[in-house]
């Protein structure tokens, strides 16, 4: 068989869509111990749909290299051919890149007054942006109903949610993520990125521009110790760890060989931003002939969030439980 196919995906490493287990399913014991044995890896490109060199990009490292799923943005142009792509690659699994900073809206300005401009852009700056978001009260219906005009548009293109992340990972931003987790069972998220990047690891990994690193890395080790408790108590799945943040549009060849050599047994992601153009070194490091011989040489499976085991809610106290219908009440509160 070509390494060089789609087929590498599917076939060596086992990748594509699975049916989705409903929200809440537990692990089986056969689904942990491979977690404690095997090393797991998704590899998953943002951006997709933003242009048509994104799109192209995209699916060549599907096809000749070791992608396995992308995050589409909805609102932008490219996002018709982007379906068509995912259409006629039915193995690449596709969620949502939900856009809310260095974007552009699906609703119109006067639907969501302030949070975007006449020309249905949202703000450029990610910091202006998320104080905005979290000082102004006013923000968070505005927010939530542009996340479920996209979720609806995603729907409209005839796509299966395979996950879903934010733009600049701004879906574990305080006030956004706090819209998600009322809506997981209403917007059918089954599965989310935990966009924890290990610092100690990536100085292993990678040099230069500390201050953005360690910088980043505090924050959202932060943000994801927030968010995990409530993954974790809907079934929500994530991966142990993620890697591309800290490293900013700069996943090379020599990166992803490293990174391989290094990863230890469990579920992780990989995200990357390929295109033909800007980042067109990221492309040809996804579809390096070296970094396929990497992962079959060490036994890595390449999988997407829907293969991933939920985890496994936390009981219920003793003095939550009652007759039972304190559970009942967990379940329906978001």
């Amino acid at each position: 068989m070509n390494s060089s196919t789609p087929e590498f995906n599917r076939e060596v490493t086992g990748a594509g869509p699975q049916s989705s287990p409903a929200v809440g399913a537990t692990p089986t014991g056969a689904g942990a111990e491979r977690r404690k044995t095997k090393i797991r890896l998704i590899v998953n490109a943002d951006d997709f749909g933003r242009s048509s060199s994104a799109n192209r990009a995209i699916e060549r490292a599907y096809r000749e290299g070791i992608l396995t799923s992308a995050s589409l943005m909805v609102n932008e142009r490219g996002a018709e051919t982007a379906a068509e792509i995912a259409k006629r690659n039915p193995n690449l699994a596709v969620g949502l890149h939900v856009v809310l900073v260095c974007g552009r809206s699906a609703l119109k300005p006067s639907e969501i007054i302030g949070v975007v401009d006449q020309r249905f852009e949202f703000e450029t700056s990610a910091v202006r942006a998320g104080l905005k978001y979290f000082f102004n009260p006013e923000m968070r219906k505005h927010l939530q109903h542009e996340i479920d005009a996209q979720l609806r548009e995603f729907r409209t293109l005839g796509l299966q949610l395979d996950h879903v992340n934010g733009h600049l990972n701004f879906h574990l931003h305080p006030t956004v993520f706090d819209i998600f987790r009322r809506h997981y069972y209403d917007w059918g998220i089954t599965a989310m990125r935990l966009t924890r990047d290990p610092f100690m690891m990536n100085c292993r990994l990678a040099w230069g521009r500390y201050l953005y690193r360690s910088s980043h890395a505090f924050i959202f080790n932060r943000l994801c110790a927030r968010a995990q408790p409530s993954l974790d108590r809907r079934g929500i799945r994530y991966t142990d760890a993620v890697f591309g943040m800290l490293q900013n549009d700069r996943i090379t060849e020599s990166y992803i060989l490293r990174l391989l050599d290094n990863l230890w047994p469990g579920d992780f992601e990989l995200y990357c931003h390929p295109d033909e153009e800007e980042h067109a070194h990221e492309t040809a490091a996804l579809c390096s002939p070296r970094v396929r011989d990497k992962i079959q040489e060490r036994g890595i499976e390449l999988i997407t969030y829907s293969d991933l085991d939920a985890p496994i809610p936390p009981p219920i106290p003793e003095s939550q439980r009652g007759d039972g219908s304190g559970g009942r009440r967990r379940r329906r509160t978001r």
